[in-house]
């Protein structure tokens, strides 16, 4: 059995002001022991508003919330040192370097000087941050402030650890490195509540999910559970200027500028792979991918691509 570190139970939070936006609506979800709960949504979802309760930044309309077995609404404070927490704004370092950084948080966390020390030259090796750990932050990239951000939300962690949007500004190759020190976090007994909207690298580190749409948890469950309508489909993927017309049955979603998905019957695999490479040897198309579906597919089926959700 998993312990239960966070209960949100029926969350509402609405701003007030023209129309009374109400940002969180009825959001119930939990987050345990040495698991990542995924939290997925396009931005104005209620994301990070949901993120601000549990920390005591902002107090609810109604519901509850349970942090480590306490009332996170009645003690805030108390909340607030029972998480760690990556917000989506990177934390001024100014006058740090990395390494101090992340050495100071372990030593404020109540870490011995000698072990604070050693935590932060571990998590610097594992997100390769050696060549800028003591650089000082006024000349470091957005990159590098946003791994520095994780390390000190990592480096002595609470119950709980919360990450929104961990992976912004953070080059390809070492996204892949902060993938895995998240899960790190986890299997080492935190529970994680990670805030995305980076669907497909998500998917790979997630134990648990909830999609949230315009405040509200549309779906919920495991990966495994989200996507098992779709085990007899794969996703199409097209670069191209303009979608050509494709065959027939078969209808494109827009997801990025001159990025397409198509989803295909498992059993048209060879006819689509063939009708693609066509398109491209004809120029209709830049490039092609077909894989089996994913998470992704699940979330633009629910909520579609963040333009067509905010319309």
């Amino acid at each position: 059995m998993t312990q239960e570190v966070l209960a949100v139970s029926e969350l509402v939070k609405t701003y007030s002001g023209r129309g009374r936006n109400r940002a969180n609506d009825g959001i119930s979800m939990t987050a345990s022991a040495g698991r990542v709960l995924g939290v997925l949504g396009h931005n104005g979802a209620g994301k990070t508003t949901l993120v601000n309760q549990i920390v005591g930044l902002l107090r609810p309309d109604s519901g509850s919330i349970s942090l480590a077995g306490i009332d996170a609404i009645a003690h805030p404070a108390r909340a607030r040192e029972l998480a760690s927490v990556q917000a989506q704004a990177n934390v001024p370092i100014t006058g740090l370097t990395p390494r101090r950084a992340i050495e100071l948080v372990a030593r404020i966390r109540g870490t011995q000087r000698r072990e604070a020390a050693a935590r932060a030259a571990a998590l610097i090796e594992t997100l390769d941050l050696a060549p800028w750990a003591d650089t000082p932050a006024e000349k470091i990239s957005g990159g590098v402030a946003r791994l520095t951000a994780f390390g000190m939300a990592a480096v002595a962690p609470g119950p709980l650890v919360i990450l929104d949007e961990p992976t912004n500004d953070v080059d390809p190759a070492r996204r892949r490195l902060l993938w895995s020190a998240i899960r790190g976090v986890a299997d080492a007994g935190a529970a994680v509540l990670l805030v995305t909207h980076n669907v497909r690298e998500a998917e790979h580190t997630v134990d648990d999910l909830v999609i949230l749409d315009r405040g509200r948890v549309i779906a919920a469950g495991t990966p495994a559970q989200l996507t098992a309508h779709l085990r007899d489909t794969l996703t199409l993927e097209l670069d191209a200027a303009r979608v050509p017309e494709l065959p027939a049955g078969m209808r494109a979603q827009v997801v990025g500028p001159a990025q397409a998905a198509v989803t295909v019957p498992a059993s048209r695999g060879a006819e689509t792979v063939a009708w693609a490479q066509a398109a491209v040897d004809r120029g209709d198309i830049e490039r092609f991918s077909l894989t089996a579906a994913s998470l992704e597919d699940v979330y633009l089926d629910l909520v579609g691509s963040e333009q067509g959700a905010a319309a």
